[in-house]
């Protein structure tokens, strides 16, 4: 069989010696001597062709299709856990997870009334954090090296507003969180039906940065920005963070809080695990600035002036569509 990357002049020059062993039949008005000098100039003639004439004829073999050219390029550190993990769904996950405080009671009125919220939890991670408001959760992200049995699937960027330490089994102690709904790049089919299997209201995205989770502002050492609108125009997210010296909310909570079950329907839950003691986690950030957000269930939208949180990243193992059942008791609340 000929290689897909043979070019048509290839397939002349390797056929045109087999002309010598034809019958003489075919050449009875040619001696044997001009015959020969005749296929001899000829070959000569599509080899000269072939090398200087046309130098793109290597570059179009039949059958052949152009790769895609890469959009862009990510910063991202490279998943060090794949060869750990090869049977789970592993990757890293840079971006910022911001606390966003909001009154108690429009948490109440958001979030589905069957679901109580574990005051007491949140309170115990945060004893100095205001009674009548609650830790909304804002992580927008750029999900990088992804992948399972071998198999990678190509990056992208999510950003959304959760609801932590919810009651999802009535036991009374077990936090999970919601997440109703997700920013996700558009066209990635692959994650936004990952996504819609849990129940999640997705919007296809396009961010700024597209292949990183923030970019530097000018003028600004330590500053970062992010922006996401929705296709469809109905949603977006706006942060502008600077660098702070003090973490304002503790790195227990954070742990805490990326790490709880997260679920959409209620049907399934997805375990996120996510871990801080890898390579790739070099240096955890703690930003302050301002968010911006159109977002279900929000109604309208939202301003939260001096947000803070931290700015990081890192490995996490994700087992997927498990029954939420099965994490009663699991970590601590």
């Amino acid at each position: 069989m000929l290689s897909t990357d043979l070019s048509w002049l290839d397939l002349a020059l390797l056929c045109h010696p087999m002309l010598a062993l034809l019958p003489n039949m075919y050449f009875k008005a040619q001696t044997s001597a001009s015959r020969r000098r005749y296929l001899a100039l000829s070959f000569f003639t599509l080899l000269a062709y072939r090398y200087f004439a046309v130098p793109s004829a290597t570059a179009a073999p039949l059958n052949a299709t152009q790769p895609d050219a890469p959009l862009c390029q990510t910063h991202d550190a490279p998943n060090p856990i794949a060869h750990l993990y090869p049977g789970n769904a592993t990757g890293t996950l840079n971006g910022t997870v911001t606390i966003l405080p909001i009154p108690l009671a429009l948490a109440r009125s958001l979030i589905p009334s069957q679901y109580t919220i574990l005051t007491a939890a949140y309170r115990a991670l945060l004893p100095s954090f205001p009674s009548d408001m609650y830790p909304a959760v804002l992580q927008a992200v750029h999900d990088h090296e992804v992948q399972a049995f071998g198999y990678l699937i190509p990056d992208f960027t999510r950003a959304g507003i959760e609801f932590p330490f919810l009651d999802l089994l009535g036991d009374g102690s077990t936090s999970f969180k919601w997440a109703p709904t997700l920013l996700m790049t558009a066209g990635h089919e692959i994650a936004i039906k990952g996504a819609q299997d849990y129940g999640t209201n997705t919007f296809p995205t396009t961010f700024e940065p597209q292949c990183d989770a923030y970019r530097s502002v000018d003028g600004k050492p330590g500053a970062s920005a992010f922006k996401a609108r929705s296709e469809d125009g109905a949603a977006f997210v706006d942060t502008l963070f600077e660098k702070t010296e003090r973490m304002a909310f503790g790195l227990e909570f954070f742990r805490n809080v990326t790490n709880q079950p997260t679920f959409a329907d209620g049907k399934t839950c997805d375990n996120m695990i996510r871990l801080f003691n890898t390579s790739v986690t070099t240096s955890i950030e703690s930003v302050k600035g301002s968010v911006r957000a159109k977002l279900p269930p929000f109604k309208e939208e939202e301003i939260w002036d001096g947000a803070e949180g931290i700015r990081l990243d890192s490995a996490f193992i994700e087992n997927n569509y498990l029954p939420c059942e099965n994490f009663r008791g699991y970590g601590s609340s």
